[in-house]
């Protein structure tokens, strides 16, 4: 399968956790954990494939001069790396309730700028069994990734966990 890392952010809350909660599910392929906070293109660069943890933040999010937030200075790295030849995976922390209109939007936003700088975007998920209104994480009929659910749905991440875990190791 190559190399992996699970490159995620912000530390300490609910993106932190779930990552954690993959890496242990991953165990055998023995993936790297890496804050974005600390990550960067060379870091990229070593691995193979790919994995993103995400909070639901918005674009109007990183497109203002907030240095102390993770994402808002490591999108810029993103957005320049060619991930030609990567493989990558994306999940994105998102409440369906407060932001059913916004459904991890942020992930869909990571996710198309990961294709068009090349990248093999895997894990597609079916919004099936997912209750929101509107999201930019979905294309063609799926979430451009894994949703979760910390706020209101907690009880269904590990079994979602599981669930995408089998279907990477295919895709991977």
């Amino acid at each position: 399968m190559g190399n992996i890392a699970i490159f995620f952010g912000p530390e300490g809350g609910s993106v932190h956790r779930v990552a954690r909660s993959l890496a242990a599910k991953m165990e055998s392929q023995a993936p790297d954990l890496i804050l974005i906070n600390e990550a960067t293109a060379s870091d990229l660069a070593r691995y193979d494939h790919i994995i993103f943890g995400i909070s639901t933040i918005g674009r109007d999010t990183w497109d203002q001069k907030f240095g102390n937030i993770d994402w808002a200075r490591f999108m810029p790295i993103v957005s320049s790396f060619d991930f030609t030849g990567k493989k990558v995976a994306v999940f994105g922390l998102g409440d369906h309730i407060t932001y059913a209109y916004h459904f991890v939007n942020s992930m869909g936003i990571l996710a198309r700028v990961i294709v068009k700088n090349g990248g093999q975007l895997l894990g597609k998920v079916s919004p099936e069994n997912y209750d929101f209104q509107d999201s930019e994480a979905l294309e063609a009929g799926l979430f451009l990734g894994l949703p979760v659910d910390e706020d209101f749905e907690p009880e269904l991440t590990d079994g979602r966990l599981n669930g995408w875990v089998e279907q990477l190791n295919r895709e991977f």
